[in-house]
């Protein structure tokens, strides 16, 4: 691969994972009663906290996985079945049912001022599944220069995803319940490819194929 279709693989799997739509009705749900100057104070806190985990994990996820003893090649096969397992919720229409009852758990839990950090920095943003992707797309641009580049993308994408929250009445109305189940499948048909590539990668680098 060219350090260009690297760079859009990396993008493609992060929105994927991530999910701005379907963030939405979720951020509606957590933010109600809020006024819009509220709403966009919640997303930008939250954006900023969930780009910093995730820029953690993108420098420094390598390292810990060393220290752990773990190779990068058994990273991506778990990683991969991980990401798989989302995208089968995904196509399964599992996933939002999941993330709205930790929403609906974290709204009585916490107080409303910090939701922007749990539950919607973490781990409705910077959850397991984006982490873990963060990390193998680590191994995909090794380097000072991969490293500089892999910031980039997350910032591209936790900037769609803050752009979804601010946005995130108006989108709601505009995919309706059905173009959010069609677009959450054709979403998830997508990361499943990808994940299965992770696995297909991680097998070939932990036999040395």
């Amino acid at each position: 691969m060219t350090t260009f279709e690297l760079l859009i693989n990396a993008l493609t799997t992060l929105l994927v994972t991530l999910d701005p739509p379907g963030l939405a009705p979720l951020f509606l749900g957590l933010t109600r009663g809020m006024s819009r100057s509220q709403r966009k104070q919640v997303a930008l806190r939250g954006s900023i906290i969930a780009f910093s985990i995730l820029a953690v994990f993108a420098l420094f996820g390598a390292s810990i996985l060393s220290a752990l003893g773990i190779s990068m090649g058994a990273f991506r096969i778990a990683g991969g079945l991980m990401l798989f397992s989302i995208a089968f919720e995904m196509i399964f229409e599992k996933r939002q049912e999941r993330k709205e009852k930790t929403s609906e758990d974290a709204i009585t839990r916490d107080h409303v001022h910090n939701i922007a950090v749990f539950p919607l920095a973490l781990p409705l943003i910077a959850g397991p599944g984006a982490i873990s992707a963060t990390i193998l797309l680590a191994g995909s641009l090794p380097g000072a220069v991969g490293r500089i580049e892999l910031l980039a993308v997350i910032a591209v994408s936790i900037l769609a995803v803050f752009c979804a929250l601010i946005i995130a009445d108006r989108l709601d109305r505009f995919l309706g319940v059905t173009g959010r189940a069609i677009l959450t499948r054709l979403l998830g048909v997508i990361l499943a490819a990808l994940s299965v590539q992770f696995v297909v990668d991680g097998v070939k680098s932990a036999f040395a194929l």
